[in-house]
């Protein structure tokens, strides 16, 4: 099952944070950061990029305040970064997610 979380905002949207496979199959975990109305529709912006088996089960591993900064700021509203606990590693947008061959 993987790890994630969420955080209600004030003006009550939710920021979404969950670690899933890589869908490049490299066996890498990815953090997926992901800014919505609530959580059914940031599972589905999720589900809607093709990683189908999505559910947040719990709140084990909800976004620390950098995390939900960096996707406040982000036009996108969805961000990755493949190395959860390397702070050397920038986000990205989540149109350069490398995808399978």
């Amino acid at each position: 099952m993987p790890g994630g979380g969420f955080c209600k905002l004030p003006g009550g949207s939710v920021v979404v944070a969950i670690g899933l496979p890589s869908p490049a199959g490299d066996g890498v975990t990815v953090r997926f950061l992901v800014h919505a109305a609530n959580r059914a529709r940031a599972l589905t912006r999720l589900r809607n990029l093709g990683l189908r088996a999505v559910y947040l089960r719990g709140n084990a591993e909800p976004p620390t305040p950098d995390e939900i900064t960096a996707v406040l700021h982000h036009p996108d509203g969805l961000l990755w970064r493949s190395a959860p606990g390397a702070a050397q590693e920038l986000w990205h947008s989540i149109r350069t997610l490398p995808t399978a061959s």
